[in-house]
């Protein structure tokens, strides 16, 4: 698959837009291990106690991509960045439900390092894949089974249209227990430095990798 690409005119809305890209191949999708699932409700009841005294808008992860959004031409209050989203969720319920290990972890990353995070069946993308701002024809149905009017949103697209965002991601290219290559985005903090970014995207790769096995390649793109 070619090198994913940001198009140019993302780059003149946002300064600084980066996003880290993982390439998987031969992975094994199931239930979480042990280990880990055993782990998530506390670390989910943790962040839910923090919150009770801090609205998730102020965490300063989450204001700098509500900034990135109004750049891009998007209300964040509207459309809210995926992690808000999660982070809303726990605040509200104490935990986030169980899809399966892929799509659990990724949950994982984006409420950890408080970043939106995608992740998409390599074989069902028709490449080159472009990063852009949506125009009128970029729409998908989105994985919460509504239809997503991108114009004017921040989206991945590939030679069939958008098929992701950093709001909600396409039911046509969804992770399941049947994918073997998978291909991760991560939408890094613009403010964030080269080499903390290079450290963020390595720990995610592998930790992906060690329960899923497999391979993987990662990449910053600007």
């Amino acid at each position: 698959m070619p090198d994913p690409t940001i198009s140019d005119q993302l780059r003149e809305r946002v300064p600084g837009f980066k996003v880290g890209i993982i390439s998987y191949r031969k992975i094994r999708i199931g239930n979480m291990p042990p280990e880990i699932a055993e782990r998530l409700p506390l670390f989910y009841e943790n962040i839910r106690l923090s919150l009770e005294d801090q609205p998730v808008a102020a965490i300063p992860a989450i204001r700098e991509w509500r900034a990135v959004f109004k750049k891009a031409g998007t209300d964040p209050s509207h459309y809210r960045p995926s992690q808000e989203a999660l982070l809303r969720r726990i605040r509200r319920d104490g935990c986030l439900p169980t899809i399966h290990s892929a799509v659990d972890l990724n949950n994982f990353f984006s409420v950890q390092h408080s970043i939106p995070l995608g992740i998409y069946d390599a074989d069902r993308l028709r490449p080159p894949v472009e990063i852009r701002i949506g125009g009128p024809a970029d729409r998908y149905e989105a994985l919460n089974g509504r239809i997503m009017e991108m114009k004017g949103k921040i989206c991945s697209a590939d030679n069939d249209g958008a098929f992701g965002s950093p709001i909600v991601d396409s039911q046509r290219t969804a992770i399941g227990k049947e994918t073997k290559n998978a291909l991760q985005v991560v939408y890094l903090r613009p403010s964030m430095a080269d080499d903390e970014a290079e450290k963020l995207i390595r720990k995610i790769a592998e930790m992906f990798t060690q329960v899923h096995g497999g391979e993987n390649e990662w990449m910053i793109i600007h």
